[in-house]
């Protein structure tokens, strides 16, 4: 046991280049002998969630499934919204709840058994799911899992923030999109192997190990040593809402870090768009899908663990850097759907394209992260996290809904430009938000 703990403590040294896994900064000492063990069972964690959430995405997966059981095409375009949205809008109601556990993991197990019941359910849909009733079933168990996601992600992060200290957080989620960025590249070759469209049992077997994946991230968080915390403050959801809104109020920091986040909201947002466009030039179907989820998954392993190490000496500068490099991606590609040539009409320069936006976008996500989790005191940070979540989950259906009206209106090439405004002013933004690391 003690050999393991050894060489556990010294792969973990490797891992953060730290020679010294017992210094921590803003954890009690006993979660700081802790730390490398609870390092590792985030690790698995987080390749569980991202197994199940790459092979249950409502941007891939589920569009296909409603297509296999017949339901009606309007239902494809409620998927993402309801994914996305779900899963943060009702944080703040859940945040005064977790507040009231001094153990904040269990939050996170409920959360993750819950998203694989749904997942078995989606599953047992693709083989016996039909028509609209079907249709319905499905967005009713995405709904389901999509707030059960909302109480993981919240746990998730209060979690993450008594059990590994600041400046190893960065690199500790710099890792772990490394690592799912592998379990996207192996989605993606899956994907390749299909043909027009995969049949009922695929489905379920992709559903089904989606499952599996989120009950190993259930598994991994009632591992992890967690040391009991402090309960004041908890509330109920309309003092949360009243407690939030005094935040915005008071925390000028805070309202400025989240008009920041909203506005970097261009990154997600193009990302679909950048793949349409692709697929729009090039004619491909599944076969430039695949593509580009496994392009995602070469990008995500590599850029991942970088900005994990630049989050950890300034959040502020990933954030800043991310947006320009957004808007860049998205000048990109219109630039290319507007230019002569055979070339253009194949989904590679497309797809590299999108390769670099996703690296792009995996900044903006581990830096909006680190930022949140650096920036909040201890006290609150659940409150904070829940609060910011909210408010994205809002701006993203305001946001989400105008960008689907220019598309129509403006064409997929001219949004992107539009969209690389937003992501200059975000990185403008953001270029002024205070340090959180120093």
């Amino acid at each position: 046991m003690a050999e393991r703990e050894i060489s556990q403590s010294r792969l973990y040294e490797w891992l953060t280049g730290d020679d010294d896994s017992r210094m921590c900064k803003d954890i009690p000492d006993a979660a700081c002998r802790e730390q490398p063990h609870n390092f590792f069972l985030h690790l698995f964690a987080a390749l569980g969630n991202k197994l199940a959430d790459e092979l249950s995405s409502a941007r891939l997966v589920l569009p296909w499934l409603l297509g296999v059981i017949g339901a009606p095409l309007w239902m494809v375009g409620l998927l993402v919204p309801i994914r996305e949205s779900g899963a943060l809008l009702p944080q703040l109601f859940v945040a005064g709840f977790i507040r009231l556990k001094p153990q904040r993991k269990w939050a996170w197990v409920v959360g993750g058994v819950i998203q694989a019941l749904a997942a078995a359910i989606l599953a047992l849909l693709a083989l016996y799911g039909q028509g609209s009733l079907g249709g319905a079933l499905v967005l009713a168990t995405l709904i389901a899992l999509s707030l059960a996601r909302g109480l993981s992600s919240i746990a998730t992060k209060d979690v993450l923030g008594k059990t590994i200290a600041k400046g190893r957080r960065g690199n500790l989620m710099g890792w772990s999109g490394s690592v799912a960025g592998a379990v996207t590249l192996a989605a993606g070759g899956t994907l390749m192997l299909f043909e027009d469209r995969p049949g009922e049992l695929a489905l379920a077997v992709l559903l089904g190990v989606a499952a599996l994946g989120w009950l190993l991230n259930a598994a991994c968080a009632a591992r992890i040593k967690e040391e009991p915390g402090a309960v004041e403050g908890g509330e109920n959801a309309w003092s949360s809402i009243k407690l939030g809104l005094r935040l915005l109020r008071d925390d000028r920091d805070f309202l400025h870090f989240n008009l920041s986040r909203s506005l970097l909201l261009a990154s997600a947002l193009a990302l679909p768009y950048v793949a349409l466009l692709g697929q729009q030039q090039s004619g491909a179907e599944l076969g430039g899908l695949g593509v580009l989820v496994v392009v995602s998954g070469v990008a995500g392993m590599l850029a991942n663990p970088v900005w994990g190490k630049r989050a950890d000496a300034s959040s502020r500068n990933v954030l800043r850097d991310t947006g320009l490099g957004a808007a860049t991606c998205c000048l990109l590609g219109a630039g290319i759907a507007w230019l002569p040539g055979e070339w253009t009409q194949t989904v590679w320069p497309y797809a590299i394209v999108y390769a670099l936006l996703v690296i792009a976008h995996a900044g903006v996500r581990l830096g909006r992260k680190t930022y949140l989790v650096d920036m909040a005191g201890q006290d609150r940070r659940a409150l904070y996290v829940a609060l910011s979540n909210t408010l994205t989950g809002g701006m993203m259906l305001l946001v989400g809904g105008a960008t689907g009206v220019l598309a129509q209106w403006l064409g997929t090439a001219s949004l992107l430009v539009a969209l690389a405004f937003m992501a200059l002013a975000a990185a403008a933004s953001a270029a002024r938000l205070p340090e959180v690391e120093q």
